[in-house]
């Protein structure tokens, strides 16, 4: 198989900053604490990041391929939602989630004290209850800059 090209020559975390510095304020903090809150909850995870037409994107995956993202905190002008990967099969008993595709399901969230919530904190154990690849036991997880549109829609 063969290694994707790098993006840039910046460093992961500078393109990242720069890619939520595109942001209105109050959705660049959003992203930024919510970010921490995941990079806390799964400290060995890899960041899979995107800067796509439509959403930015910040995957927390098991490993480096999208598939075995567990979550993903997805962004665009009018706010950020955490997207559960294989969301429909997750347990939803107080019936929060939404989306009606075949797999992906997400919630919205208003502050990073979302992601605290018991219900929130419930779908996040369940989403790496049920993982394929189980998240590495020690070490520190990679950022990932994936593809960059040229083209997006825009972000403030």
């Amino acid at each position: 198989m063969k290694s994707a090209e790098p993006v840039s020559a910046e460093s992961p975390d500078k393109q990242v900053a720069d890619f939520i510095a595109k942001f209105d304020s109050r959705v660049a903090k959003l992203i930024r604490t919510s970010r921490a809150a995941l990079r806390k909850r799964f400290p060995t995870a890899n960041e899979l990041v995107y800067d796509n037409y439509n959403f930015f994107v910040i995957g927390f995956g098991t490993t480096e391929r999208s598939s075995d993202c567990l979550v993903s905190l997805a962004a665009n002008a009018k706010g950020v939602g955490l997207h559960f990967y294989y969301g429909a099969t997750l347990p939803d008993p107080c019936k929060v989630l939404l989306g009606s595709g075949n797999q992906n399901r997400f919630i919205r969230l208003d502050t990073a004290a979302d992601l605290a919530k018991p219900v929130v904190e419930a779908l996040l154990h369940a989403t790496t209850a049920q993982a394929k690849t189980p998240l590495p036991a020690a070490g520190p997880g990679r950022t990932i800059v994936g593809s960059v549109s040229a083209k997006q829609r825009p972000r403030r």
